[in-house]
């Protein structure tokens, strides 16, 4: 199947950016990209595949302090506190019995620590970004003028496709740098009995976690995950966002061909 596969080449990626791009579909002024397909009627169908209930955490408890930045701050008795003499409540810095200790996490989103979503200024092409506004809009001081991750605010209510791909390579995982391609997707599909349709997420499973919780293996920058000849599988499925089990992909809103 592999040595079948059509590979795109490099400019058949970059034409990507105009054969496939979003810019304009939903109005010059839209910030929100591919989370338009989730509609009224796609959440009321997620809504109602629900049949158990059951709720499954994708947490890993967070490795400290290799990954971030931690700092602890224990105080036995809150009076003692730099700066407590100025507080408007006299009775906190009088009363001697009670104190506290706290904890500072300083955390790089975009490393390989956390489960994050990238919003459409995430990513510059040419200087521009989502629908074509300047890199400008994004100012170190105030944040992003434009497309942030604000504009979901609402939040991503939407129907989540797992699609397991080291079942479908009959692999525990798959290996840092191998790709996902669209026949792989398909084949998830065909076994699980679930085709992927407008408005929802679709998530990969690599395996990746297994191979941390088993081996504590970490891949760095190089993972498998998505190939970017899926992106007009993609497309053409109107899906709104992508996911995976390992911290690098690239993203589906946050390039031109949102």
């Amino acid at each position: 199947m592999t040595a079948e596969r059509p590979m795109p080449t490099q400019d058949d990626v970059l034409g990507y950016f105009d054969t496939l791009s979003n810019w304009g579909r939903w109005g010059d002024d839209d910030e929100l990209g591919t989370l338009n397909h989730i509609t009224d009627d796609v959440r009321l169908a997620a809504a109602r595949a629900v049949r158990h209930g059951r709720s499954v955490s994708c947490a890993w408890e967070v490795a400290v302090p290799q990954d971030m930045e931690r700092s602890t701050t224990t105080c036995p008795c809150a009076a003692d506190m730099p700066g407590a003499e100025n507080m408007p409540v006299a009775a906190f810095h009088k009363d001697r019995r009670w104190g506290f200790s706290s904890e500072r996490l300083g955390i790089t989103f975009h490393g390989n620590t956390l489960t994050h979503i990238d919003s459409p200024c995430h990513i510059f092409w040419d200087g521009t970004m989502y629908n074509g506004r300047s890199h400008s809009l994004v100012d170190t001081a105030t944040g992003s003028a434009w497309a942030s991750v604000t504009a979901a605010a609402n939040g991503i209510i939407t129907r989540g496709v797992l699609l397991d791909i080291a079942s479908v390579r009959d692999v525990p995982w798959l290996e840092p740098g191998q790709g996902v391609f669209p026949d792989d997707l398909e084949e998830a599909e065909r076994r699980q009995g679930v085709r992927v349709r407008s408005g929802d997420a679709v998530l990969l499973r690599t395996g990746y976690g297994r191979v941390r919780h088993e081996s504590g293996a970490v891949s760095g920058f190089t993972q498998a995950g998505w190939h970017a000849s899926c992106l007009p599988w993609l497309h053409e499925r109107q899906v709104a966002l992508i996911g995976a089990d390992t911290p690098r992909t690239f993203s589906h809103r946050g390039t031109k061909t949102c």
